[in-house]
């Protein structure tokens, strides 16, 4: 049974049990990952969270129900999760711009999303440089913030560490880089399972063995198996596409929780606005390991 066959059994099983709480460890045994993985995966692949994914498609049918039948907006709101009348009408008007109530007196057009399937295009298309790498556990030094992501461009509470950090110390942090990965470092910490919903933290970092000054925040990496992949910024969903439609699938990995890093760029410390004007190289790091 191929990686194609098992996501896809996962989805069946979703569409299946739309009615009912949603068992993610089946999920994940259907997938042959870990619960982990599957979300991380599914989020790139889809563009959404599994959450959001499963929360569209059952008030898709509950829209299908109150226009077919005479059920009560709470019988159906029940049905599909929600157990209070407000929530439902909340999360309804939310999806399909109009409450359940004036859905069944109105001919207004409703917002229905289909069942997904996936289709991975497995070993083609652009080459990807890679390698693994086993790293000991090391210390990154630097400057944090919480950041609530959304979807397109950088994340405000990224760029608010860029604009707020001047030269003098972004001089210093850069002097306490002594071990590898060298360079400026770019780690999150928490991000990505439900993609566009979750805030994480945001380290601009150096990896170093000094003590931390008062000014940086400490962060200890533990020791990890680390997929390395060799990227230019900026850089755009189709390589998303690429590490978690293609690679992940055909190379017996998968990933795990831990922080990833994005080894560059340098950044223009404490501009309004980062401007690039040409493709950088970077390597972007993510915490993996061995399944087959």
């Amino acid at each position: 049974m191929n990686v194609l066959e098992n996501l896809n059994k996962a989805l069946d099983y979703i569409e299946q049990n739309l009615e009912y709480e949603i068992d993610e460890q089946k999920l994940s045994r259907l997938a042959y990952c870990s619960v982990y993985h599957f979300k991380r995966m599914f989020s790139y692949l889809a563009g959404i969270s599994l959450q959001e994914y499963i929360r569209r498609r059952r008030l898709t049918l509950a829209a299908f129900e109150l226009q077919s039948s005479t059920a009560k907006v709470i019988d159906i709101a029940m049905k599909y999760g929600y157990h209070s009348p407000d929530a439902f009408t909340r999360a309804f008007q939310s999806q399909h711009g109009i409450t359940p109530t004036e859905m069944r007196i109105s001919s207004q057009s409703l917002k229905a999303y289909p069942p997904m399937t996936f289709r991975l295009s497995i070993g083609g298309g652009e080459p990807m440089k890679f390698r693994i790498e086993n790293k000991e556990a090391f210390q990154v030094i630097g400057i944090t913030n919480r950041v609530a992501p959304i979807n397109m461009n950088e994340h405000p509470g990224v760029e608010q560490v860029w604009r707020s950090t001047d030269l003098e110390t972004y001089a210093e942090l850069k002097s306490l880089n002594n071990v590898e990965p060298s360079g400026i470092l770019h780690v999150n910490v928490g991000e990505g399972i439900s993609r566009g919903k979750q805030d994480y933290d945001y380290y601009l970092s150096v990896a170093s063995t000094e003590t931390c000054p008062d000014k940086f925040s400490c962060l200890d990496i533990p020791g990890m198996t680390w997929v390395v992949v060799e990227v230019k910024v900026p850089w755009g969903p189709e390589k998303w596409q690429q590490i978690y439609g293609e690679w992940f699938p055909s190379s017996g990995y998968e990933q795990v929780e831990g922080p990833t890093i994005q080894v560059g760029p340098e950044i223009r410390a404490g501009a309004e606005m980062q401007v690039m004007t040409e493709e950088i190289e970077i390597e972007y790091w993510i915490p993996v390991k061995k399944i087959r």
